[in-house]
């Protein structure tokens, strides 16, 4: 299985200007744990619950004049679309990572693969292959 037939698409992105605030509450209304950071079309860093937790808050910094740009992971990893499953996990599982940003060809982010959609994946696919080999008994 590959990469893009389990990353989450549609992913919302927000510039380096971002307040900190509103960055915050779009992990919170949006029930995700890291958001892409963009500018002029190319992805330029990640900020996490963790980043704004421990960068932000414990820096006891004016959190109101905070931005993306101030917390933000630079130079992130990242797995290829069209990459193997079991790579992009033995590269989560290298990085100790939960999610990946999704490059394609051009490299222009396209989704995001989180432990939880491979495990999804996995489950998906299984399934599929216990039904076919109970029904190839009968």
């Amino acid at each position: 299985m590959r990469v893009g037939e389990a990353m989450h698409q549609g992913c919302t992105w927000v510039s380096p200007d971002t307040p900190l605030s509103e960055v915050a509450q779009i992990l919170r209304d949006e029930d995700i744990g890291s958001v892409p950071v963009g500018e002029n079309d190319r992805l330029i860093g990640m900020v996490t619950d963790r980043d704004i937790a421990i960068r932000a808050v414990a820096s006891e910094s004016d959190l109101s004049s905070m931005c993306a740009r101030d917390v933000m992971t630079e130079g992130i990893e990242w797995v290829w679309e069209d990459d193997d499953m079991e790579a992009a996990l033995s590269k989560m599982e290298l990085e100790q990572l939960r999610r990946m940003p999704v490059m394609n060809s051009d490299k222009r982010m396209v989704g995001i693969l989180s432990m939880g959609d491979i495990s999804h994946s996995v489950n998906h696919n299984l399934s599929g292959e216990f039904a076919s080999a109970v029904s190839a008994h009968h």
